[in-house]
């Protein structure tokens, strides 16, 4: 046996083992994901905004 075809074989058996999520819980954590992506992205952009308005009093 070539060592791609034993390494496509053990893929699959490990494959079988894995504790797959419901289309439920996929859905959660993509929202989840999302939502933190979006909270962290204003946080930062707040954060931006409120330099470049004190770096701009301070030059000008």
């Amino acid at each position: 046996m070539s060592k791609l075809t034993n390494y496509i074989k053990e893929t699959k058996v490990e494959l079988k083992s894995v504790n797959w999520p419901t289309k439920k819980q996929a859905l959660n954590y993509t929202l989840l994901v999302i939502g933190a992506s979006v909270a962290v992205a204003a946080f930062l952009g707040v954060f931006d905004m409120l330099f470049a308005y004190l770096l701009g009093k301070f030059i000008i």
